[in-house]
């Protein structure tokens, strides 16, 4: 897998996707792990299509700056870009923005794993 992989999702920011609804705050504004959650699925589904079969990946850090509010109604881009690979672990560069500008900042690692074998990982601390 190489750098410069881009992907952009956009999305609206509804009631649920505020910081009072997912208890991070107060305020009917979009939440932060709401954006985080953007993030990450924006820049997991960018590369799927050059995962082998049975990969996928997981997230593992985040380096992130919500730098604005943004009101419920209003749309919200996220772009990332792969901007360094390490082996399986995968480096992006995230930007969101709300229709007025930048609204969030900064980066996030994934890790490429074997999906069955991390699940079963994970399964088995039930036991």
């Amino acid at each position: 897998m190489d750098t410069g992989i881009k992907h952009v999702i956009e999305t609206k920011v509804t009631n649920e996707k505020t910081a009072v609804a997912m208890s991070s705050g107060t305020l009917s504004v979009f939440a932060t792990p709401a954006m985080i959650a953007l993030i990450e699925e924006t820049a997991w589904r960018s590369v799927v299509p050059y995962l082998e079969k049975g990969q996928c990946t997981v997230g593992t850090r985040l380096d992130i700056s919500h730098v604005a509010p943004t009101p419920c109604g209003m749309a919200v881009k996220c772009e990332t870009e792969l901007i360094e690979v390490d082996g399986r672990k995968l480096k992006f560069k995230a930007d969101v923005y709300d229709e007025t500008g930048l609204i969030g900042t900064g980066t996030h690692e994934r890790f490429i794993v074997n999906s069955e074998k991390f699940q079963a990982k994970a399964d088995s601390k039930r036991s």
